[in-house]
């Protein structure tokens, strides 16, 4: 009897734990449809962790899509920003700011990357690219603020919904980086959650 204890003890400590998921699924049900992102966290821990937190406290919930920012040589590659608006009610603590040349990720077709204003400000706003942007990696070396965005994962579900955004019907005017891209009618984030 002693000895099953013992063997059964052996066995069980003998297989080794589950690895934790180097990728972590969550779907973004919006009022256009649901985009299913997969969020990468062993290459981008920090970035990852935080937008995790935003989606387990419900932070995005009845948040939006606000941005819609088609490039103005090719309107069918842009992006697309949605989250807390730096509501102050919403926000957690600003993390970190990981860049591409530290992560390996690279801003590609249905990168889903945090915004930010200088490094190290980021907290629950984030953009989705349709088509590539190198611009948005990091440029050691290159003037002005080279440390690029936080890539930290990508669309494997709902580019067409994505794409609907993109193409929503913006303000004209404004001033900065938004100049004309602010959605007349933002597109609701009914609620962010985990998928498995």
């Amino acid at each position: 009897m002693i000895r099953q204890a013992f063997l059964l003890a052996a066995l069980v400590l003998s297989v080794p734990a589950a690895a934790a998921p180097s990728k972590v699924k969550v779907a973004l049900k919006t009022s256009e449809g649901t985009i299913v992102v997969a969020v990468d966290v062993r290459h981008a821990p920090i970035t990852a962790k935080n937008f995790l937190a935003y989606v387990d406290q419900k932070k995005f919930d009845g948040t939006s899509f606000y941005r819609a920012a088609p490039a103005k040589r090719n309107r069918a590659v842009g992006l697309i920003q949605g989250g807390i608006r730096r509501s102050a009610f919403r926000s957690l603590v600003p993390i970190a700011h990981e860049p591409t040349t530290k992560t390996g990720l690279r801003h590609v077709d249905g990168t889903i990357s945090m915004a930010r204003r200088e490094p190290g400000t980021a907290m629950g706003d984030f953009f989705i690219l349709v088509g590539p942007s190198p611009a948005m990696d990091a440029h050691p070396g290159a003037p002005g603020d080279n440390a690029g965005y936080a890539a930290f994962g990508k669309v494997v579900s709902g580019m067409p919904v994505v794409k609907r955004i993109m193409a929503a019907k913006t303000w004209p005017g404004g001033s900065g980086a938004m100049k004309d891209q602010l959605i007349k009618a933002p597109v609701k984030i009914i609620e962010a959650r985990r998928v498995d």
